[in-house]
């Protein structure tokens, strides 16, 4: 590997010394925060898994209720059933940090009015299997919502360790041997033009001493 194209000089060996130290130091920080991420982002996965899997089974129940209802129900009086909501919510979307990245925070809340039935519909000309469908679906909606935020979280970790790994890599592979390299180069030439001096000196004194 070669060498930083530098002057061979004591400044400049004194300038990349502590870029060494900012180089080294940047490193540890660097891979600590990759695999602080990476440990968090095994975290998450193995959650959004957890929570995927028991999203899923429900669905697959509410859709089987559904799909009982509306054999027991006229296609006209399923719409009209389930056309118009009674259920409000509120959504807000804000952000949060996850060592050093912003990742989405969703929070959901319910608005409950009093005397307001959470079925759109009256039970009369409906089944009961439409009820469960409903109540199923309404269970699921905060799952899918931590879901959401959650895989969208695992993307951002994703995109940022990846980052991160590249920088560590490049310091550890390249600038920090560059470095290196380059301050032996130095020193060694230093070391050389010291040695030089000396020898120099040590031959004018030698003829100072010969013409007295």
């Amino acid at each position: 590997m070669a060498s930083l194209g530098v002057s061979p000089t004591r400044m400049e060996l004194t300038r990349l010394k502590i870029r060494m130290k900012v180089a080294v130091r940047g490193h540890k920080l660097l891979k600590d925060k990759r695999d602080g991420m990476v440990k968090k982002y095994i975290e998450l996965i193995r959650k959004n898994k957890e929570i995927r899997e028991k999203v899923e089974e429900e669905l697959t129940r509410a859709l089987g209720e559904f799909l009982m209802a509306s054999a027991a129900m006229s296609p006209e009086v399923l719409e009209e059933s389930v056309i118009f909501p009674t259920r409000r919510l509120n959504i807000k979307a804000k952000k949060q940090n996850i060592m050093g990245v912003n990742v989405p925070a969703i929070e959901y809340e319910e608005i409950i009015e009093e005397g307001v039935s959470p079925y759109p519909y009256g039970f009369a000309g409906t089944s009961a299997e439409l009820d469960g469908a409903i109540a199923l679906l309404a269970g699921i909606l905060p799952k899918l919502i931590e879901l959401a935020q959650i895989e969208k979280t695992c993307l951002r970790l994703a995109d940022e360790i990846e980052k991160t790994r590249r920088t560590v890599n490049a310091l550890e592979y390249i600038i920090i041997p560059q470095l290196n390299i380059t301050i032996r180069y130095i020193t060694m030439k230093l070391d050389e033009n010291d040695r030089g001096n000396r020898i120099r000196l040590m031959k004018v004194k030698e003829m100072l001493e010969k013409r007295a």
